[in-house]
């Protein structure tokens, strides 16, 4: 696992823009995430909280920008060292994204097997650790996703976020389609997880309760800029009337004008 210095940031982002044809998604975007540390990313619908995650993850190209992993810009990186880089990061996406054809098991170890890490054999032991890491049992790696409830998918999605032991994590709108109990659920098995592994981690969420559990800070985006950035404690009173609108969820208030324009 790469280590960065304490004083560092495990991940620098500076000047990162992304347009789609007249729509600019990312209009200069400056963001410090520390080693260690958990940055959430908060903002409604549409404002390209995503496409920042896709740009790191270098499923996206931006289009002006650096992105810096380890004080490495992998934008300009060799294609190999760019993967190394980019290799350290687990990702939970939204909606699981879990292999229907696959059973749970192989779900958990896809990229280890993927990338000729392990054998089967020994998959299937990491599998099984993992999925007890979740609360699962080992027998539930023989099943398929459909026999699985939605918390139990995104559990199992989370094991395979985690089973490399990667040193960054990124977790796409983790409660998405789960009620508040199970929400909590999950955020806490985040939270043991990327403590656990030491890992630094980004979120992306429009849930308020969620954000609070899992960020140590948060940041939002809005108009394809990030307008504020602070503790995850003082988000509820942060004195910036758009950030206030929307973790109170008001419908009236200058975020509402300024979708008018």
């Amino acid at each position: 696992m790469s280590q960065s210095p304490a004083n560092q940031p495990k991940i620098r982002i500076r000047g990162l823009k992304k347009a789609f044809g007249a729509k600019r998604v990312l209009d200069g975007i400056d963001l410090d995430v520390m080693p260690g540390t958990g940055m959430v990313i908060i903002g409604g619908s549409g404002t390209g909280k995503s496409v920042l995650l896709k740009c790191i993850l270098g499923m996206i190209r931006p289009d002006a920008g650096e992105i810096l992993i380890d004080g490495e810009d992998v934008l300009k990186a060799k294609p190999a060292r760019a993967r190394v880089l980019r290799d350290q990061i687990g990702m939970l996406f939204q909606n699981g994204a879990l292999f229907d054809s696959r059973t749970v098991w192989e779900n958990v170890a896809f990229g280890l097997l993927a990338r000729g890490k392990v054998t089967r054999s020994e998959a299937r032991t990491v599998a099984a650790r993992v999925l007890s890491q979740v609360g699962l049992d080992a027998s539930v790696g023989d099943l398929s996703p459909a026999e699985l409830s939605g918390g139990m998918q995104k559990r199992v999605a989370l094991a395979r976020a985690i089973a490399a032991e990667p040193s960054i994590m990124f977790f796409d709108e983790p409660t998405t389609g789960l009620d508040p109990i199970m929400g909590a659920v999950i955020d806490g098995l985040i939270v043991d997880c990327v403590k656990r592994l030491g890992s630094t981690s980004i979120a992306i969420t429009h849930d308020m309760a969620s954000a609070a559990r899992i960020g140590d800070r948060i940041a939002m985006l809005l108009d394809g800029k990030l307008i504020w950035q602070g503790d995850a404690a003082s988000v509820m009173n942060s004195g910036n009337p758009m950030v206030d609108q929307f973790v109170h969820g008001r419908s009236e208030g200058p975020i509402k004008m300024a979708l008018r324009k």
